[in-house]
């Protein structure tokens, strides 16, 4: 179910006020250095599936670097944490390598079967797959792996999980179109118990900025 976004016909003074004060919020919590890595990759995670991330680009880039450097990602063992990392520093044009998905893999180099019990992982898992380069193997793998166990999920997930996993399998990130793919993860934040209001208050806020600029330069078009 699609949240319904009402869209403004102007930005009014109040609306453009309450808007900067969002941002100021947000941005203050992406260079907050008190952080662990892991809340910092899923606030950026969250901003980036929000199609907020533009908005933040400087700073998302300095947060991110410097997981990159302080961050050691072998400390980590779940699949999501893993997953997240490597998707978001590939998508920073930061070379990570694609080893970090090794200990994933049991002795006979298969990905462990306990695996599949973690659905937002597997999803995330699937989700970085699709930033491999020519050559790494351990990537395609997890790309087959995670497609064949996502789509036999389905049987035995709620509903809500069902539309987040046919919504993956279709339309993965790498491949999507920002704008179309935060009004589905809006619906979808929105009923995440732990979601974070200032986050969805702001990505609500600024897509209804954006249609607004966009009808008002389409309509200088046809003028």
């Amino acid at each position: 179910m699609y949240i319904i976004i009402i869209i403004l016909q102007n930005i009014d003074p109040t609306t453009q006020e309450e808007y900067e004060k969002l941002k100021e919020e947000v941005k203050r919590m992406i260079m907050d250095t008190t952080d662990a890595p892991v809340q910092k990759l899923n606030l950026i995670d969250t901003l980036q599936k929000l199609c907020v991330a533009y908005t933040f680009e400087e700073e998302m880039e300095d947060a991110l670097q410097k997981i990159y450097n302080d961050c050691d990602i072998d400390h980590y063992n779940d699949l999501h944490t893993v997953s997240v990392y490597f998707r978001l520093l590939r998508q920073q044009g930061i070379k990570v390598s694609c080893d970090v998905f090794e200990k994933l893999k049991d002795v006979d180099r298969k990905f462990k079967s306990s695996l599949i019990n973690d659905v937002q992982g597997m999803l995330n898992l699937h989700e970085a797959a699709h930033f491999a380069i020519h050559g790494e193997d351990i990537l395609d793998e997890a790309l087959a792996f995670t497609a064949t166990q996502l789509k036999s999920m389905a049987s035995r997930v709620s509903t809500h999980l069902v539309e987040e996993i046919n919504h993956t399998l279709k339309f993965p990130i790498r491949k999507s179109v920002p704008r179309y793919e935060a009004k589905f993860f809006m619906s979808t934040y929105a009923i995440d118990n732990s979601h974070n209001k200032t986050l969805l208050k702001f990505a609500k806020f600024d897509y209804n900025i954006v249609q607004v600029r966009h009808q008002k330069q389409l309509s200088d078009i046809l003028k």
